[in-house]
């Protein structure tokens, strides 16, 4: 079945349909990560986006239930240059197709995905839409008629209905080793030693999973959770979790934040670092084409030290506006934007990149263990 990607300046891209037929419209951008095409399709930070992914063979490992980040796929459309329909390897559980076929996401095979992303690079994500049904025309018309990224709330829509204590598999697999009595795949979790709570705005299984590994218990919450419901359950420590759209948009959880700062030990990653900022009284920008991969270096400015790192995003805090209790603690080398922040007077931090790293390098992971220190020194 042919397919359309139209974008709302007019270009379009031809290609076959693959997954769920029909007609989808969300913000085109493209993700430069070699492997993990799963746990993007399953990100809640793509909601409302239709993702391309640069690589150009993917589906070749199939899917793995293991290896989602959330209970559902939250793309609006994939995009692909080449579909492999017929996986190999001993975890796969089911094809890309069938997946998407599954939970009825419209995919794109056969697109030009260089040609696209040099496209979007230079004029910016746009608004698109993805068609098995439309012509061209219709489907131009239609990506324009979408809404923008810009102003758009997609939290509400991700975040846990019901508060829950992350109890789920957290063991970090690993490959066996009879030689130094490593018999299966996991290594056993330490005793959780700190209670902390974590605001839901569209959070990451694997960050849950990294967190567990660290010693925390982690109760994850409504992005609405009350800060005096919060503060009334005594937890050690704070965490605001990543998630989609636009973080100007989430006022009634600045509100929340604001009134928990200087109460407990906060971290916050990617869409909780930029609400964290909000809180503090800065303000975020739309990025032309956002950081979307797992090859984004960033350098620490207090030590020095360059870390590849994952990220997925496609807003940024203006350094600008943070007050002067606030320091830019990493910046992006790419373009020079703000990548982390702390408070000198207060027990908080974040950064906008991805510590968990699912996909991408592990770089960064130590940042939970810069949280744990922070709990414990606020003890």
């Amino acid at each position: 079945m042919e397919a359309i990607l139209a974008l709302e300046d007019g270009r379009t891209f031809g290609g076959k349909a693959f997954g769920h037929p029909g007609t989808s419209t969300g913000e085109a951008c493209f993700n430069t990560s070699m492997t993990g095409y799963q746990e993007v399709l399953t990100d809640p930070s793509y909601r409302g986006q239709i993702v391309a992914m640069t690589y150009p063979l993917i589906g070749n490992y199939g899917v793995n239930p293991e290896d989602a980040e959330s209970r559902e796929p939250h793309v609006r459309g994939f995009v692909v240059a080449e579909l492999c329909r017929v996986p190999s390897n001993w975890r796969s559980k089911q094809s890309l197709d069938d997946y998407l076929k599954q939970h009825e996401i419209l995919g794109i095979e056969g697109v030009d995905t260089r040609a696209l992303t040099k496209h979007l690079r230079s004029a910016g994500a746009m608004r698109a839409c993805l068609t098995t049904e439309l012509d061209k025309d219709a489907a131009v018309a239609a990506a324009r008629e979408s809404p923008s990224m810009e102003g758009m709330d997609y939290v509400q829509e991700v975040t846990t209905p019901k508060n829950f204590t992350w109890d789920a598999e957290s063991r970090e697999w690993t490959i066996p080793n009879p030689s130094v009595g490593q018999e299966g795949n996991y290594l056993e979790l330490e005793p959780a030693k700190h209670r902390i709570v974590a605001y839901d705005l569209g959070v990451k299984f694997n960050i849950l999973r990294c967190l567990r590994q660290e010693g925390f218990e982690v109760e994850v919450v409504n992005a609405r959770t009350p800060a005096k419901d919060v503060l009334a359950r005594d937890p050690d420590g704070i965490f605001l979790s990543n998630g989609p759209g636009d973080p100007a948009a989430l006022d009634y959880v600045h509100a929340e934040i604001r009134q928990l700062i200087g109460k407990k030990p906060i971290f916050g990653i990617c869409l909780g670092h930029q609400v964290l900022s909000h809180a503090f009284g800065g303000k975020t920008f739309k990025l032309k084409f956002g950081h979307r991969g797992g090859n984004q270096p960033v350098k620490d400015l207090r030590s020095g030290k360059v870390s590849i790192t994952s990220q997925n995003h496609g807003f940024a805090t203006d350094s600008e506006g943070l007050p002067s209790h606030v320091e830019v603690t990493h910046l992006n080398l790419n373009d020079d934007t703000v990548e982390g922040i702390r408070s000198t007077q207060d027990p908080v931090f974040s950064v906008q990149y991805h510590p968990e790293a699912a996909p991408g390098p592990h770089d960064a992971s130590y940042f939970f263990r810069e949280f744990a220190d922070l709990i414990e020194a606020a003890k």
